[in-house]
């Protein structure tokens, strides 16, 4: 998909959503050992769910994120998805993602259009992620968990959209280097599983060679 093409397929929420849909529901029949994950990922342990919430903007859709408290025992400070683990009375990852999601920033599930679910992502620390895309028209009031939330923002879905904003960058992890993805938006540094996450999202919706 061309520049041009997406800047028209922005401009027009009811087309977006059936893009996505549609781009979605292509994915969903893809066998689970095709799902991305990070370098050296380990085998998996937990089943989890995030949303990917898009909501109307004044220069057209953004991306709603959080930023994780400094005190949390797992990546604190980090940017990241609502979402959690998939628990054994979740009747599976949309209600969890969306249990989740009302826990940690007050978003009522009616509020959301589920759209679709991305491919699984497993992260390094064997995670099993399944990521939903969902339309919020209007999320009413949020009110963030204080002690996981830090702050709730969005980023233009423009933004994330453009493959000249990601960049690869690597660390050492134990006895190597592990590569991921970064995709900055302002004083925000969005990195690792939540920026592979937009990575792939980008992918489907541009219509990435299979």
């Amino acid at each position: 998909m061309r520049d041009d093409e997406l800047l028209d397929l922005l401009s027009s929420p009811e087309r977006l959503r059936e893009r996505i849909a549609e781009r979605l529901q292509r994915t969903a029949n893809r066998p689970l050992d095709l799902a991305a994950g990070d370098e050296g990922a380990r085998e998996v342990r937990w089943p989890a769910a995030v949303l990917a919430p898009l909501v109307p903007g004044e220069e057209g859709p953004r991306v709603l994120l959080t930023r994780r408290t400094p005190h949390l025992a797992h990546h604190p400070g980090q940017i990241s998805f609502p979402g959690g683990r998939v628990e054994p009375e979740d009747p599976g990852p949309v209600e969890a993602a969306l249990r989740e999601t009302e826990e940690e920033i007050g978003l009522a599930p009616q509020r959301v259009q589920v759209l679709g679910a991305m491919p699984p992502y497993v992260t390094i620390t064997g995670y099993r992620i399944t990521p939903l895309v969902g339309w919020v028209e209007d999320p009413g009031e949020l009110r963030p968990d204080p002690f996981e939330v830090a702050e709730v923002f969005t980023v233009p879905l423009s933004h994330v959209l453009d493959p000249r904003r990601y960049v690869r960058h690597s660390l050492e992890y134990g006895a190597g280097r592990r590569h991921y993805w970064a995709v900055p938006w302002r004083q925000y540094f969005i990195w690792g599983a939540t920026a592979a996450m937009l990575r792939m999202f980008l992918e489907l919706i541009r219509g990435k060679e299979e």
